[in-house]
């Protein structure tokens, strides 16, 4: 699994502000070895391939050399830092778990702060750059969370969006970010649950930046396609809180198990889902219920504990590692506590907390949601700036709950992930930098010596990892003798 985080960018005190031109100073004012000059290999990619079992029509985009490089970074710690259209996007690396994925999106943050203190020294006087962890700008547009889940392609893409997208519409009572007011002509709201519920107009598609999905079907694996396909998951917020993202990602990644392994035996569809995702999202109370394909009606708590107790059934009968048993401890405590009262998870949740530093705002100086000053704070409450962001000041007071610790993130920063293929990308591009030409997802290309440009593919996710591969890097002393035991 993994996320792509794309963040909002501006640069206060610039009356000509342009964004995309922001984008690469910032992603070229991180300094990381020699890592700038290696390009990203877009050949492997293809954003067209549909899930469904065709590919639309359009052209793939693929800069030229030097716009690449300047538009990418692929890190030490296998992670990639890039531009994507106006927005700066951090990816992490392949991770098993989702307590490792918090550590290395948490890492992102930091490289994202690192790199933005950098460009603003290289701004003129006066101008200071921004970036926040939210998902949209005000003026009608939205960025995204990207989740990916590699998934068995013998799962048949009909269960899965048939068996996930009720839980991904009733999802957002525990892991939505909250914002003030609506967007998008979506009906009028004082506070709603999620940032991403008033942009979502259709059930299943391709696109990810119009009339987006709930269910996205790139089928795009990074990976060998005859056994994987890559579930990419567009409708999650930016969370700040650890533990809105620890349920996100880990009772997502606890459903697709159900899914894969046919474990859901009953109809929880829930009637014009595009609606109720926004309705969901306005309803604080998390009391409504809303018309389920099989008859009757259900709210959103409700839907949820359906999958909670399908997955009760499920590990119930099979051994269990102790962060999937910890997922499911939390997911069943906070369900709990959202039927009593939402507003008592204040530690444990972005759309909780917001809203209740809001509520004591407007209580002391007595105004409404729609006045400037509280749009302020629910923008601030994104800032990645630690001495300026509004969670960040939650997090110094000890108001809310950590999963992982700020060693665990530094840990994350310098180093690539062990149990995955992203060891060897992250080790290779930290011991060989000049001999890299280029790097995707699942292969790297050496230039090494005279040779021609070698691609070694990486087609398995959890070959590569530092049991497997250590001692061969350990034993090569360049690029060159790596290759050549790779290949011989």
């Amino acid at each position: 699994m993994g996320t792509e985080i794309e963040y909002g960018i501006t640069v206060q005190g610039d009356p000509d502000f342009d964004p995309i031109s922001s984008c690469v100073l910032l992603v070229n004012a991180y300094e990381e070895s020699e890592v700038a000059r290696i390009l990203w290999d877009y050949d492997q990619e293809n954003p067209l391939a549909d899930a469904r079992g065709f590919n639309v029509e359009g052209e793939k985009y693929t800069p030229n050399q030097q716009e690449n490089i300047a538009r990418n970074k692929t890190l030490m710690n296998g992670a990639r830092f890039y531009v994507d259209h106006a927005h700066p996007e951090y990816s992490t690396p392949e991770v098993t778990n989702v307590r490792d994925l918090i550590a290395y999106e948490r890492a992102g943050e930091r490289t994202m702060e690192a790199a933005r203190r950098t460009a603003t020294a290289l701004l003129p006087a006066g101008q200071i750059m921004l970036l926040h962890k939210n998902n949209s700008d005000r003026k009608g547009n939205s960025y995204g969370n990207h989740e990916n889940y590699l998934i068995a392609r013998r799962t048949p893409f009909k269960d899965v969006v048939a068996n996930l997208t009720p839980f991904l519409v009733t999802r957002q009572i525990f892991c939505g970010a909250g914002k003030v007011g609506s967007e998008n002509r979506a009906a009028r709201c004082d506070y709603q649950i999620s940032q991403r519920s008033d942009f979502f107009e259709t059930e299943v598609a391709l696109d990810t930046m119009v009339k987006r999905p709930i269910i996205n079907t790139r089928d795009e694996p990074h990976a060998d396609r005859e056994k994987y396909r890559r579930l990419h998951v567009i409708i999650g917020d930016s969370n700040m809180c650890e533990m809105s993202t620890y349920l996100r990602v880990g009772v997502t990644s606890i459903v697709l198990a159900l899914i894969e392994d046919g474990q859901i035996d009953r109809e929880l569809g829930l009637s014009d889902p595009v609606r109720v995702l926004k309705e969901i999202s306005h309803d604080l109370r998390c009391k409504k219920a809303y018309p389920s394909e099989a008859g009757g009606r259900r709210t959103a708590v409700e839907v949820q504990r359906e999958y909670l107790e399908l997955a009760l059934r499920y590990f119930g009968s099979r051994e269990i590692d102790p962060i999937t048993k910890d997922v499911l401890t939390r997911w069943e405590q906070v369900l709990a506590k959202i039927e009593d009262d939402p507003m008592q998870l204040g530690r444990e949740l972005d759309w909780v907390a917001k809203h209740n530093l809001i509520s004591a705002y407007r209580e002391r100086k007595g105004v409404e949601w729609d006045h400037p000053s509280v749009h302020m704070m629910d923008l601030q409450y994104h800032d990645i700036r630690p001495d300026k962001g509004l969670y960040f000041l939650l997090e110094r007071r000890g108001e809310v709950e950590r999963v992982v610790g700020n060693e665990e993130i530094e840990a994350a920063l310098q180093s690539p992930p062990s149990d995955t293929r992203a060891y060897f990308r992250g080790e290779c591009i930290r011991r060989f930098p000049d001999a890299i030409f280029g790097v995707n997802w699942d292969s790297i290309s050496f230039n090494a010596g005279d040779d021609p440009v070698k691609r070694i593919l990486m087609n398995e996710p959890l070959k590569g990892t530092k049991s497997h591969v250590e001692q061969l890097l350990d034993d090569c002393e360049d690029a060159a003798s790596l290759v050549g035991a790779l290949t011989t």
